[in-house]
Formats: structure tokens, sequence, C-alpha cells
């Protein structure tokens, strides 16, 4: 989102437009990009980018409103309505409320390797890992954080990914933009030798 952004006046906005964006971006589970958006509005590109930077502006109180319970933001290649940072432990608790279905260590653990060595198989993962990670895959799976993505090509083996819920809930525009691992674990050469071994 472009810090320099100048609101459109008012009066130049075509509001049916923004009502019709409006009412995608409440029902979308992911963010969507521009050109997506654009294409179901019937709309060009730059006056949908245009259109999304003046309802953020407007979300965050910068056009004269109060500043509202959630802001529009550009994320993973896509936009998304989101509840506001300050808000946080309140739509926290709100969502956790009775809720006890947290990742486990094993499953971080394993989430860790698919986002660092990606695109890797299972056996490449359990290699890494040592054990066997069968269960834990398909907990990843079933949330929605890994997905395949295509097949080693010497041994047949179904290789996986992070999808984009994974870069959407840490807040990364891509996998880029992990941290490096290479202070934390001297040894990465090694393991990536052995995985290559094992696929």
């Amino acid at each position: 989102m472009s810090e320099s952004y100048e609101p459109v006046p008012d009066d130049a906005l075509p509001w049916q437009q923004l009502a019709a964006l409006e009412a995608i971006l409440m029902v979308v589970d992911e963010p969507v990009p521009a050109s997506v958006l654009a294409e179901n509005l019937g709309l060009p590109t730059g006056q949908v980018h245009e259109l999304l930077e003046h309802l953020a502006a407007d979300y965050r109180g910068e056009l004269g409103g109060r500043p509202r319970g959630f802001e529009l933001r550009e994320i993973a290649g896509g936009w998304r309505v989101y509840s506001r940072p300050e808000h946080a432990d309140v739509v926290g608790r709100f969502i956790v409320a009775g809720q006890t279905a947290r990742l486990t260590q094993q499953a971080l653990e394993t989430l860790a390797v698919v986002a660092y060595r990606q695109p890797v198989s299972r056996g490449g993962i359990s290699a890494i890992r040592g054990v066997n990670v069968e269960s834990v895959m398909r907990t990843l799976l079933t949330r929605g954080l890994i997905e395949e993505v295509g097949l080693d090509e010497h041994s047949g083996a179904v290789l996986y990914g992070t999808t984009t819920e994974f870069l959407e809930r840490l807040g990364l525009g891509s996998t880029d933009d992990l941290p490096p691992l290479a202070p934390y674990l001297p040894q990465l050469e090694q393991l990536g030798e052995l995985e290559g071994e094992l696929r």
C-alpha cells in the first residue's frame, strides 16, 4: 500500500463500484489480487487498485471519518479485510474461546521444514526430522497450511510446499520473507544433501 496515496475527491469516485468491491472483499477468505477483482467488476486493474487504496485510506480514518475496527491490507499478492492489530487481543480471545486445537510442537517443526525446504517430499521431511511424519502431514494439509506442489522427477514422490494461507497467517508477502536459518542451522547444507538422496 502506497504511503503517499492522495485520496481521490469523493465526487469523482464511482460509488456503486466501490460498494460492489466492498461486497466482494467482505466474503473472501484469502487475499484476492487486484487483477481478479478487476475482472469480476469489469473494470481496469488500475482503476480497481485506486478504489482499493481509497477504501484502505477510508478505513484508516484518513478521509475524514473515524478509524474502523478493521483495515484493508495488501498481503501475499492480494487484498483482504483484516481486524486492526490494536484489537488483536480481544479478537484472539473471541476466536479461541473454547477452541483447543492448536498445532503441536511436532506439527510446527514439520511446517518449518516444509517452509524452508520446499518443494520437499515426505521422505525428505522424515529424514530431516528423524521421525515418521504421516499424521502430522495430514494435519497440515487439513489445516490448509501445506499443499501438493508436484512430483519429484526422479522418484515420483509427491512434493509439498506452503500455501497462501500459511503466508497470510504469518503476515508474509512470499517465502522470500522468511527469516534466514543459516545462523541457527550450520548443518543445513548436509540436510539438503541427505534429503536429495532420499527423494
